[in-house]
């Protein structure tokens, strides 16, 4: 087969044969459906980057992706195909047609009349699009299709070979169907499912003649897929259990005896290929038989031991990407499939919430909706069970790959299987670029599920004989795995950085704790110049020599014997290159060396190294003494668990997340059908136009749906079923599981791989978010403790130090915020036990600098929504009539605030009085920034336009602005908390810092609400413009924020904390009372005069938000509004003018009441105290300020 991909935009490749007369056919395997554009061209044609072949005059293609034939112009033709398809492409030079077949099945003439005569040859062609792979079959193998008559392939096949094998195999038949019956000295027919071989000399001899000229034979790929293929499939299909055809088993045995070694080795090679491309390239028919019948007549070779044990050193992972037979391809053609005899009928969600998700409720539910729903659901039903038997089978492959007791001439298969696993893994981890080396995620799915059914099936086998060991549902990945150097980990990246790093600054610990000793030469070696060769070199020196099992170091410590096996790979060498790189002269390799070092030491680990023995723990080297010294299980399955994880993080997750497109699909046309319907009924009779155009649409969205609704159905059964729900939940388990025992052992921790916990938070968001619809996650059991637990998690290791990728802190972090978005992951937070939620509230209330806040405040902020002023929505008021991108994100969730954790949060601000004003002041100046730079952006967003030439304003700049002003919002909500909840930091003048921190909060307040509720003004104008992007910035939200703080500050606060209040918001220079009647609808009456002729735009007032404020809430704004005229008027009429001389230089507001040592400079009290929070430096000299006296100005001057 000629396999090609597409490494460029639009490559176009031509076959080397051409054809110029007669009949002839070629078949392409479809590996992608992607575009491309197959069929034939001539030789002048010529192709490039954009056009390929179909779009020159003497090229003709097909293109199932769009559906369409293409020769310089393009049509309708055809049908879409889909990854596992077979196109067969014909060519008739006689008659002057081209034709296509798609898995045997024609599609009609494409084209006829093509151009013929003197010179015009034709080529098999190509073009395809990047990524995109097929592979083409010239006749080098049986064509998969019947020959249509008279069409031949463009490679003969071996006829003369072909007699000769067939008659050869007819020998063969008629030995195993005749015995000698010694007694009667006669031949007697015999039933040939259970012959064995007895050893008789005369059928010995006879069976050697045959094979003798067979076996050449058998190396040929035509004659190993026509004949012997096909000679095997027919013994199993009497059917039965594939033990009951030990014949299959014989013929293995018989091979091996008779033929050459690599005539057996490549005859078994080209079987495998030919069964995994049988398998992968067959058509889904209704009982799934094809696929069956394949997968049967595999486990049937690999029940034989010493072809099991070849296939698996050096054929399944090496030549075959043998994850095929784990995979269940989904049909894009339903009717092919047979799915509309399997579910007749058809089934979708229709009842909608507002936001267009499905709504839960299904009392409403018609008799008929009812009927057709079960209907649906029997028919699922039915082609789970279909599936289930694939499913069965490909996990009988996977438990004999994982076969431990097959110890039989060599290394058992499952020691064979965990090397080769890993190399595996170690590819897709590491070519992350390469698309020719990865393993589809489609793949990916499938096979961790049935990784996961066969460990489980082992895991609980072996806890069934040792009964101190672990059952699968309490299966964790010990500690020790992640730092004694035993698997592999590549160059993934550790919970507290890169490996060599680790090793430096963890030594002590690692040898204190867990007995593990790091060389110190080995560690001047691990330097970022050396990392490259002399890591390599010392790994090449392991593997050259394996050293006495003991080595003395400085003649005090004697290194045990684990330190001398060969271990993998360069990112965990350290151990054993610590006992061999002192007795070895290290030698830069080569970089073709340097590959065959790595695959060798993956590859040549034994069980010995793996399972240990007499005192030497394998796998499990370097217990930590917070590990319980228990047996979990077999060390093999630890690593094979350690690998689904590993395998789930690579690429099973997004491809779950893409699944789901179907379902969304789904949802939108049913809505749309529904909505068809509702116009329909209230079409008028005499509009017998529209009516027509809505009934064509009703039939189009009704089809669409028949045939999505049982394509779902195929996607739930393989995808998202109730069990393979149980395996992501069961996968989330254990990863807690192992984080909780990993942190126990303290600084080892760092030593963890990153992938644990994104597959905690991934696997958790994948059960809440994917599989929702069809199953509920509520069910699974214990489920409140898997929440708790995993609660737990995010709040310790959000901020833990241990932690130091800043990609896995924000994923924690944005995990944690979207928990507590949610109410039944909330109360989980809230179950957790208190000392931990007191120390995560303490973490998100460290100080803002120099770490990522904006998640933290958000947190915070959720906890508090529900509680505010006015702060009740989900939505905010002017969007209620735009419909959500998406109504499950978490922002979009009800307000669900939680009391316990605030009251934390009062506790922590009240007793901790360093922690209190440190929050604050970075809240604070978090705050001016995030304002001051949304106020920036609205100004050049207001002049751009402004311009009369016509303009665009930058979407990004858009974004970033709504941004800021979103936290903007945030962070003055976050204020608002932290003044109802422990009034006293800002009212208690006893505390240091309590004035200081009131007075920033009144000069900030002031100048957000001056900005936004001028008249006509420029936020005023950039909100009124609506344009897309800043869709959140609007009055309501920054208005209600700030009212809130002013509420609580001025009303629902003692006479004395009033008063301090009032005090201090009227001091301020800022201060201007309208912008407080602004909140009332109280506009100044010149601006009302000013604004009476052009338009009647209604004013702002809270009284119009009765929905989101109550009449409490309103009674309070009034009550501090007539406070406020009140106070405002006594303190102008007591207010003595202040000369200029004498005004703080800083703030020209104050005057100067401060006086700085040792430099003699002064201002105000207010401006200094403020610059000490952040900068002990003079504003004036620069020189450091020791103290700050009061200034009292001297009489005499």
């Amino acid at each position: 087969l000629v396999q090609v991909i597409g490494h460029s935009n639009f490559g176009s490749i031509r076959a080397t044969t051409c054809v110029y007369k007669g009949k002839w056919i070629y078949e392409v395997l479809i590996s992608s459906q992607g575009l491309m554009q197959i069929g034939w061209c001539t030789l002048n044609c010529r192709f490039n980057q954009e056009e390929g072949v179909g779009d020159t005059p003497d090229s003709y293609a097909y293109d199932g992706n769009r559906v369409r034939k293409w020769n310089v112009t393009t049509t309708n033709y055809g049908k879409s195909w889909a990854a596992g398809d077979i196109v067969s492409c014909l060519i008739d030079l006689d008659e002057g047609t081209i034709a296509f077949c798609l898995n045997g099945i024609s599609l009609g003439t494409a084209f006829d009349n093509i151009t013929r005569g003197a010179g015009m040859a034709y080529f098999p062609a190509i073009s395809l699009s990047f990524k995109e792979s097929v592979a083409f079959n010239f006749g080098s193998r049986p064509l998969r299709y019947p020959l249509v008559d008279g069409y031949r392939p463009l490679q003969d096949p071996p006829v003369a070979d072909l007699v000769k094998a067939r008659k050869l195999l007819g020998y063969l038949k008629n030995v195993i169907h005749v015995g000698i019956d010694v007694t009667e000295g006669k031949l007697v027919e015999k039933d040939t499912s259970m012959w064995q071989l007895q050893g008789e000399p005369t059928v010995l001899i006879t069976l050697a003649h045959i094979f003798n000229y067979f076996s050449p034979l058998m190396c040929k790929v035509y004659l190993v897929e026509d004949v012997l293929m096909t000679f095997l499939l027919s013994i199993l299909e009497r059917g039965g259990a594939v033990e009951a055809h030990p014949l299959i088993q014989q013929l293995l045995d018989l091979m091996w005896l008779l033929m050459e070694e690599y005539e057996v080795h490549e005859c078994l090679k080209q079987l495998l290929m030919s069964l995994l491309r049988a398998y992968r390239f067959s058509p889904i028919i209704p009982d799934l038989g094809l696929q069956i019948h394949y997968l049967r007549l595999t486990i049937a070779v690999l029940k034989h031991e010493k072809s099991r044990k070849y296939l698996l050193s050096n054929v399944l992972f090496d030549v075959l990407r043998s994850v095929v037979f784990f995979y269940i391809k989904s049909p894009l053609r339903v009717e092919e499939a047979g799915l509309q005899e399997l579910i007749p009928t058809t089934w979708w969600p229709n009842r909608f919430t507002k936001e267009g998700k499905e709504s839960k409720e299904v009392k409403e539910e018609s008799a008929e909706e009812r009927l057709r729903r079960r209907a649906y659901e029997r028919g699922c039903q039915r082609l789970k069970k279909r599936i289930e038997v694939v499913e069965g089978l490909q996990v009988q492959i996977l438990k004999l790959l994982l076969n431990n007791k097959d110890r039989g001439g060599g290394e058992a298969s499952r020691y064979i299987f965990l090397n080769k696993f890993r190399k595996f893994l170690q590819e897709n981890a590491s070519n992350r670029g390469n698309l020719t080396v990865l393993c589809p995620p489609e793949y990916m799915v499938c096979f961790l599920h049935r990784l996961i059914a066969a460990l489980r099936f082992f895991w609980d086998g072996h806890k069934a004989k040792t009964s101190a060991s672990l059952s699968s549902e309490e299966a964790y990945v010990p500690p020790q795995l992640f730092y004694n150097g035993k698997v592999d980990y590549f160059d993934l990246q550790r919970l507290g950085g890169l490996l060599s790093h680790l090793k430096k600054t963890l030594k002590d610990d690692l040898a204190a704790k867990a007995n593990v000793l790091i060389d110190p030469a080995e560690l001047q070696a691990v330097t970022m110049d050396d990392l490259d060769e002399d890591e390599e070199s010392a790994t090449s020196a392991a593997q050259s020599q394996r050293p006495s099992a003991t080595l003395a170091i400085g003649g005090a410590l004697a290194r045990p014997g684990w330190l001398s096996s060969p271990t993998l790979g360069r990112a965990n060498r350290f151990l054993s290159t610590a006992a061999v790189s002192l007795m070895n002269p290290r030698r830069p390799l080569g970089a073709l060396e340097k590959i065959k070092v790595r695959t060798l030491s993956v590859e040549q680990r034994t069980e010995e190294d793996i399972e240990g023995t007499h005192g030497n723990e394998g796998l499990l080297l370097g217990r930590p003494p917070e590990e319980p010294d228990q047996p979990i299980t077999e060390n093999s399955l630890l690593e094979v668990l350690d690998g689904i994880v590993m395998m789930y993080n690579l690429s099973v997750h997004q491809q779950l997340g893409k699944m789901v497109g179907v379902s969304d699909d789904v949802n939108e046309y049913a809505m749309a059908l529904k909505d068809t319907e509702e116009k329909i009924s209230r079409c008028p009779k005499r509009r017998r136009d529209i009516h027509e155009e809505l009934l064509k649409s009703q039939k189009v969205f009704s089809e669409k749906l028949n045939h999505l609704s049982r394509r779902l159905a195929w996607i739930n059964v393989t995808i998202y079923s109730k069990e393979k729900m149980q395996d992501i939940y069961w996968l989330l388990r254990v990863c807690i599981r192992t984080i909780e025992h990993g942190d126990r052992t303290g600084s080892l921790f760092a030593f963890m791989p990153e992938f644990y916990l994104s597959v905690a938070m991934n696997s958790y968001s994948a059960l809440k978010n994917y599989f929702s619809p069809v199953n509920s996650m509520e069910e699974l059991p214990g489920y409140e403790e898997t929440l708790m637990r995993l609660a737990a998690i995010l709040a310790k290791h959000f901020a833990d130090s241990r932690i130091v990728g800043t990609d896995i802190r924000d994923s924690l972090m944005q995990a944690l915020a979207s928990y507590v978005c949610y109410p039944h992951s909330l109360r989980a937070v809230e179950r957790i036990p208190e000392e931990q939620r007191i120390s995560m509230m303490k973490n998100l209330l460290a100080p803002y600098e120099q770490r990522p806040w904006a998640q933290t405040n958000w947190i915070l902020v959720r906890l508090w929504r529900g509680c505010g002023f006015g702060y009740r929505y989900t939505r905010l008021p002017h969007l209620l009539k735009t419909k959500p991108e998406d109504a499950s994100l978490p922002s979009l969730q009800k307000p669900c605030p939680s009391t316990l954790l605030q009251r934390h949060m009062a506790d922590l601000l009240r007793s901790d009085r360093d922690l209190a004003p440190s929050f604050l002041n970075s809240v604070l100046n978090q705050l001016n920034w995030a304002f001051s730079e949304f106020i920036g952006m609205i100004q050049e967003i207001q002049q751009a336009a402004e311009r009369l030439e016509r303009n665009f304003v930058d979407s990004r700049q858009l974004k970033v602005c709504a941004t800021c002003f979103d936290l903007s919002v945030s962070l003055l909500r976050v204020l608002e908390m932290t003044v109802t909840l422990a009034p006293e930091i800002f009212l208690d003048w006893n505390r240091p810092s309590s004035e200081l921190l009131l007075r920033r909060l009144a000069q900030l307040l002031n100048q957000v609400l001056n900005r936004v509720t001028a008249e006509r003004n420029l936020f005023d104008r950039v909100v009124n413009l609506r344009l897309p992007g800043l869709e959140s910035v609007d009055h309501y939200p920054i208005l209600v924020a700030v009212t809130g703080i002013l509420v609580r500050l001025l009303v629902d606060t003692d006479v004395q904390g009033a008063e301090r209040a009032t005090a201090v918001l009227l001091a301020d220079p800022c201060f201007q009372l309208r912008s407080i009647q602004y909140l009332l609808g109280h506009a100044e009456p010149s601006a009302l005069a000013a604004a009476a002729p052009p338009t009647d735009k209604r004013h702002f007032s809270l009284h119009t938000y009765t929905d989101y404020i109550s009449a409490e809430e309103l009674a309070k704004v009034d009550k501090m509004l007539s406070h406020l005229s009140e106070e405002s008027k006594q303190a102008a009429a007591t207010t003595l003018p202040t000369s200029e001389e004498d005004l703080c230089p800083i703030c020209y507001a104050h005057p100067i009441s401060a006086i700085f040592r040792p430099c003699s400079h002064k201002s105000c009290k207010a401006c200094i105290n403020q610059h000490l929070m952040n900068n002990k430096d003079c504003f004036f000299c620069k020189a450091t300020i020791t103290g700050v006296d009061d200034f009292i100005k001297p009489a005499s001057s």
